[in-house]
């Protein structure tokens, strides 16, 4: 391996039968991504890998062509082949030509003070063997969201630099980019450059993600210490206002936000209710009544762009539920993936429900469904 090896790709590796990389084998994995093509097959990633989040982390992808009842397990792996090196923060994405991204990471060890976001792009995601673009890298710093496409037709995809790990001495140009970044494509992925980045505080791992205001503005919400944090660009995201605290509560882990086919605003985030308002660990911030641990996973509807949330609906209230991804499907249901219990249970789920079930506060839909299993690591005779 070259000296600098988070600069070369990791490979991108199809039903690998290596024992490492096997179900029964596999001592963790969490932090999962999810999309659906527009033939309706469902792929879902997540990463794992070695004993912890570490150097040989490798990120796994399952498929599913009937909505998530059956899956195929590590139908593609993308691992490189320096140990030292981990693949991890993975997402999937469907761009508005209807290809497939797979984004992930690449940084020697934990966080080497600059990593890189790599892509390969599928074409061909519905065919019986999918073919996968030779992985390239597009930008600095880390990327685990989906991009958000303007009404401008420009894509943007929420980079960071970790600002809660010290800057190393290896990379010290990476200090003007310690922030919630932005990296744009304006010709369709073929070409990226860095646009902006938001300075918020108490800002953590960011994981921040961008929606379009009905005004134009960019809204960026960050994952912080004390919450959600947030800021606004009237620019494109070249230039962002000072951050600060969203009215949106959180445990400092990861949410989903996007805008659905019907305009209004979709979160993914750890809520509580007001049955349940008599919990010391509740604080609430205008209307999002927020847990202070990752349990009570929820989806909220916001129908005044992003101003209250007033629709709720709960989809898994164990405690360690985390890091959700949606999408939306062209069959109008909403599609999630989350994790529990990353190094005990080591489950990957999936729910899926419509607009109709969150405005009604409970599974109305026949097909509906939640907590539906993707993924189990370990022994084959653990129960799930």
């Amino acid at each position: 391996m070259p000296l600098d090896a988070t600069l070369t790709p990791a490979e991108v590796l199809d039903r690998p039968q290596q024992r490492k990389y096997l179900d029964p084998f596999r001592q963790w994995q969490g932090i999962p991504s999810i999309e659906r093509t527009r033939g309706g097959r469902l792929y879902v990633n997540f990463y794992t890998g070695e004993d912890t989040e570490k150097g040989g982390n490798f990120v796994v992808v399952d498929t599913s062509d009937d909505n998530g009842a059956t899956w195929e397990h590590v139908r593609f792996v993308v691992s490189h082949p320096d140990p030292e090196i981990r693949a991890y923060d993975p997402c999937l994405w469907a761009d508005p030509l209807g290809r497939l991204w797979m984004t992930w990471n690449q940084s020697r060890d934990f966080f080497d003070g600059r990593v890189g976001v790599w892509v390969s792009i599928c074409e061909n995601p519905d065919d019986s063997d999918p073919q996968w673009s030779p992985p390239r890298r597009i930008g600095n710093g880390l990327m685990m969201n989906k991009p958000t496409v303007t009404a401008a037709g420009e894509w943007l995809f929420p980079t960071a630099i970790w600002a809660c790990h010290p800057p190393t001495e290896d990379h010290p140009d990476m200090a003007d980019e310690r922030f919630s970044n932005v990296y744009v494509t304006t010709d369709q992925g073929r070409t990226f450059h860095y646009r902006g980045g938001a300075d918020v505080p108490n800002r953590s791992f960011d994981e921040h993600m961008i929606v379009e205001k009905q005004d134009g503005a960019l809204w960026m919400l960050v994952r912080c210490f004390d919450g959600i944090g947030e800021s606004y660009s009237v620019d494109g995201g070249a230039t962002w206002e000072p951050g600060k605290r969203s009215h949106i509560d959180g445990p400092c882990s990861r949410f989903h936000i996007r805008r659905l086919a019907s305009g209004r605003l979709l979160m993914i985030n750890h809520v509580g209710f007001n049955e349940r308002s008599d919990r010391t660990d509740i604080e609430e911030q205008g209307n999002v009544k927020a847990w202070k641990g990752r349990s009570h996973l929820s989806a909220l509807l916001s129908e005044d762009d992003g101003r209250t949330w007033p629709y709720a609906l709960l989809l898994d209230e164990r405690d360690d539920v985390s890091y959700p991804d949606a999408t939306e499907g062209t069959d109008g249901y909403i599609y999630v993936t989350y994790d529990w219990e990353r190094f005990a249970h080591r489950n990957i789920y999936l729910a899926r429900f419509t607009e109709d079930d969150i405005l009604k506060g409970t599974i109305h839909d026949e097909r509906s469904a939640t907590a539906i299993l993707v993924n189990h690591a370990g022994a084959l005779s653990e129960k799930y």
